[in-house]
Order: structure tokens, then C-alpha cells, then sequence
């Protein structure tokens, strides 16, 4: 058997409803033996603040302990004005802080994300990619998941519905596994 392996999933939305917080259930439900996803949800995360970094909050604590547990990450996000929601670059920013306790460093990680627009969330995710870089991520390139008209795609409560969008995530979980097993 494959060795196990654990990815947090973190959804750049904090609707309950999220089209994009679907996704990962739905990676959930996809992911192959032997994988397990975990979400881990950002709404309790509070604002940034430099002031802080070296004593932060209780859940910016818990937050980097899961990031460093997890195998790999798996990131949904939405696109809000061409860009990374507010929250997740916010998210991100904690978790990377202070430079010498980056819990990011040499994770694996995937992206994926939903949109009602046509172009799904491709800026969003080349704008996250450019970000990954500095924090030595380990993002792989394909499959990619950019799912544009997600409102044809899922449900009122978000769940997906479609299934061309279930395929292209069951495939970018397994790539993501697979990557993991790498370099574990």
C-alpha cells in the first residue's frame, strides 16, 4: 500500500455556501485511498499585524501546527477584483511570519478554484503562484483546476454537480498525492 498521506485543504472564502469550500468536499469525497483531506477554516484568523508576530493568537498557532502536519495543501480559492481574496493573503501572510518560522516551507501544494465568471480563477491562481514562490510552496503546474460559470457547475449549497469539474479535481488530488509521496 502507498504510504498515507494528510493534505490540510483551505478555502480562500469564508461563505458557508462557498462554491469554492465545495470544491474541497468534493476533493474530500475524490481523494484516492489512502489520502485524507482536512479543511482547516480561516474566519477566526485575525488581521495581520507585524506587532504580533512573535506572540501570535492562539488559532495562528494552531493554523501553522496543522499547515506543519499536513503532508501537502490543497488551496480553493475564489477571485475577488483579479486577485487572492483578502482573507487567504492574509492567512498566508500569518502563517509565513516571522521569516525564520515560515510554515509553509517545502510543502507540497495544489491550487484549484471556482468562479462565476468564465475565466474561473486564473489570475487568482497565477497571482498565488507568484506568492508561493518566495515562500518556497512546492506547487505543481497540471492538472489545473479553474472552473469558470461555476453557478452551472454546483448546486444552491455549493456542492459540484458537474461531472467533467469532479474528474479534473479527483485528478489534481491524486497528482498532488502522488508529488507528496515523492518527496516524503
Amino acid at each position: 500500500m502507498d504510504t498515507p498521506i494528510t493534505i490540510l485543504g483551505i478555502c480562500g472564502s469564508l461563505r458557508k455556501l462557498s462554491i469554492n469550500r465545495g470544491l474541497l468536499r468534493a476533493a474530500q469525497q475524490l481523494a484516492p485511498q489512502g489520502v485524507t483531506i482536512e479543511t482547516f477554516d480561516l474566519k477566526e484568523i485575525p488581521l495581520f499585524n507585524q506587532d504580533d508576530e512573535d506572540n501570535p493568537p492562539a488559532i495562528v498557532t494552531e493554523f501553522k501546527a496543522r499547515i506543519r502536519a499536513a503532508d501537502a495543501i490543497l488551496f480553493a480559492t475564489p477571485e475577488y477584483n483579479h486577485s487572492i481574496p483578502g482573507v487567504l493573503k492574509n492567512a498566508i501572510d500569518w502563517a509565513s511570519r516571522p521569516h525564520r518560522d515560515n510554515a509553509w516551507a517545502g510543502k507540497p501544494a495544489a491550487i484549484m478554484g471556482a468562479s462565476p465568471g468564465m475565466l474561473g480563477t486564473v489570475r487568482a491562481q497565477n497571482h498565488l503562484r507568484q506568492v508561493f514562490v518566495t515562500l518556497d510552496l512546492r506547487t505543481f503546474n497540471k492538472p489545473e483546476v479553474m472552473i469558470g460559470l461555476a453557478s452551472q457547475r454546483c448546486d444552491a449549497e455549493g456542492n459540484l454537480t458537474d461531472e467533467k469539474s469532479k474528474q479534473a479535481i479527483g485528478s489534481l488530488v491524486a497528482a498532488l498525492a502522488a508529488l507528496t509521496r515523492t518527496q516524503k
